[in-house]
């Protein structure tokens, strides 16, 4: 059985820091990429940062480039993915989800229908 299971949301000031967990089992470890988007209300789900199984490739949105770090780790049997967010705004406040994607991205990382098994998200507030 599929799960991905994402940790670490909360309320943080701006500015402020936050480190999400997803921990990712049953799918088969040579999974494509690991990808975190984020659905803000009354906003369309969107690619945050995504990286690449086979050689760790990362990718970013231009709005967290410089302030979002990406990374994983593949265990036995599941997949450790952590978002480190640093300079959070308010405009970061969302719901925040893993998803993997099995097979080549037919056009873009950042595209949720490029995705085969979603997490449940946690939620981010960032507000003073």
């Amino acid at each position: 059985q599929v799960q991905l299971v994402e940790s670490g949301g909360g309320l943080v000031q701006p500015g402020g820091s936050l480190r999400l967990s997803c921990t990712a089992s049953g799918f088969p470890l040579d999974y494509y990429a690991i990808t975190w988007f984020r659905q803000a209300p009354g906003s369309q789900r969107e690619g945050v940062s995504c990286i690449r199984n086979s050689d760790g490739t990362t990718y970013y949105a231009d709005s967290v480039k410089g302030r979002f770090t990406i990374s994983r780790d593949n265990a036995k049997n599941q997949v450790s993915l952590q978002l480190q967010m640093n300079s959070l705004k308010p405009e970061d406040t969302a719901v925040y989800y893993c998803a993997t994607s099995l097979g080549p991205f037919g056009s873009s990382w950042f595209e949720t229908y490029e995705y085969d098994y979603w997490g449940r998200g946690t939620q981010v507030t960032v507000s003073s």
